[in-house]
C-alpha cells in the first residue's frame, strides 16, 4: 500500500503542486474548533464563523465563558448553528472540568495513538477531528479522511471500506514518512474538483490510469473549477 500512496501522491503533486502549508502552525485547540465549524459546509464560511469568535473573543478562555446558544450567534455562517455550538460549549467546558485550563497543549508530548484515544473522548470529537489535530497543528505524519478523501481513496483501490473512519484506520501507519500533508490536501482537491459524487470528470483525472474506478466518465471535457482556500492551513 505504502508504495502505491507514494505513487500516487507524486501524481497528484505533479498536477496540483506541493500544497503551502503556515510557518506556525495553529493550536490543538484552534484546530479542533476550526474542524467543527468546517462540517457540512465550504471552507469560506467555516473561516468566516472561526473569524467571529477570534475576532470577538480573542482566545477561547473569553469564549469558555459563554453558554452554547450565546455561541451559536457568532457561528451562523457555518450552518448547523445549534449542533457546532453545542459541540463547541461541551469542549471547552470538559477541559475547564478535567483540564482546569482552556487548552489542548499538554498532548504536544504524547504518540499518535494516545493523542488519538485521548481527544475521541471528548463530545463531537472523532477520528476525523482529532487527526486533523495530529496533521495540522502537531504536524505528525496522519491523513485525515473525510468524504472526499473517503470516496477517492475507495476509487482509485487503495482500500475498499464503507465509511470515512474505516478508511481512516485502513491507512493509518501506512503512509510514507512526511507525504501525509500534501496527500490529504490534495486529495480533498482532487474530490472537490474533479472525482466528484456524482459525474465525475475522469477525462482530467491525473489518476486515471491508475484508478480502478469501473464507472469513468471519460466523456466529461469540462475544465474543472480550480479550489485553492483550505480553511485548516488557513486558521
Amino acid at each position: 500500500m505504502k508504495k502505491k500512496i507514494e505513487k500516487i501522491n507524486f501524481l497528484l503533486i505533479k498536477h496540483f503542486g506541493i500544497p503551502p502549508r503556515p510557518k506556525k502552525l495553529p493550536s490543538p485547540l484552534d484546530t479542533i474548533i476550526g474542524t467543527i465549524l468546517s462540517q457540512n459546509t465550504n471552507d469560506k464560511n467555516s473561516y468566516k464563523a472561526y473569524r467571529n469568535l477570534k475576532d470577538n473573543f480573542g482566545n477561547w478562555v473569553k469564549l469558555a465563558e459563554l453558554k452554547s446558544n450565546q455561541i451559536e450567534k457568532y457561528i451562523k455562517v457555518a450552518g448547523l448553528g445549534k449542533q457546532k455550538s453545542k459541540a463547541i460549549y461541551e469542549l471547552l467546558q470538559s477541559l475547564k472540568q478535567k483540564r482546569k485550563v482552556i487548552s489542548l497543549d499538554h498532548i504536544k508530548t504524547k504518540n499518535d495513538e494516545e493523542i488519538l484515544d485521548e481527544l475521541t473522548l471528548y463530545k463531537g470529537v472523532g477520528a476525523k477531528t482529532a487527526s486533523c489535530v495530529l496533521l495540522f497543528s502537531l504536524g505528525r505524519n496522519i491523513c485525515p479522511v473525510d468524504t472526499h478523501v473517503h470516496r477517492t481513496l475507495n476509487r482509485i483501490g487503495i482500500v475498499k471500506t464503507k465509511n470515512p473512519e474505516k478508511t481512516f484506520y485502513g491507512i493509518l501507519n501506512k503512509i510514507p514518512e512526511g507525504v501525509a500533508h500534501s496527500f490529504h490536501t490534495n486529495l480533498i482537491r482532487l474530490g472537490r474538483e474533479i472525482c466528484k459524487p456524482a459525474k465525475p470528470h475522469c477525462s482530467v483525472c491525473p489518476l486515471q490510469k491508475v484508478c480502478v474506478y469501473d464507472q469513468k466518465n471519460l466523456l466529461d471535457k469540462i475544465k474543472h473549477q480550480k479550489i485553492d482556500f483550505m480553511l485548516l492551513d488557513n486558521l
